[in-house]
């Protein structure tokens, strides 16, 4: 019996073409709306959804960035003290706004400038989590230029 080895990067590349292909077509419509099961908060401006038609071995999941807005960082990746602070409270909006929801879509844009992640919006009720997180100041406008410091 003859074994099968498969070139996982050849994989990867494959799959990472199928999808920009997919997520091209969708900006050139300014962003279709597709349903989507929410999985995992990130932070205030990721969140995980399910993407069940990803081939395997691959993890049925990918990560949406919140597209034109940039929220405060938490963890180890915050600058100062006040900035850990603010990113845990627009983490805690963003999962509110996510747990209130019942009806949860997304916009498909881009792929993120690191890979791994996709751009867009979240929907939810209708509502867009960037002009939500923009309104209530946990969030401001971004678009990939050098960023603000939360920490000022």
């Amino acid at each position: 019996m003859k074994k099968v080895f498969i070139d996982m990067k050849k994989v990867f590349v494959f799959v990472a073409l199928v999808v920009l292909a997919t997520f091209a077509g969708a900006k050139e419509k300014s962003g279709v709306v597709y349903d989507a099961v929410l999985t995992r908060i990130i932070d205030g401006d990721t969140v995980a959804f399910e993407a069940k038609w990803l081939p395997d071995p691959l993890k049925k999941e990918l990560k949406i960035r919140v597209y034109g807005v940039d929220t405060p960082e938490k963890g180890w990746r915050a600058k100062c003290p006040k900035e850990e602070v603010m990113g845990q409270k627009a983490s805690a909006f963003t999962k509110k706004m996510i747990n209130n929801s019942k009806k949860r879509q997304i916009v498909l844009l881009d792929w993120d400038k690191f890979g791994g992640r996709v751009l867009g919006d979240v929907l939810l009720d209708g509502q867009s989590l960037r002009e939500a997180l923009i309104a209530n100041g946990y969030a401001r406008p971004y678009f990939g230029d050098k960023k603000q410091s939360w920490c000022d």
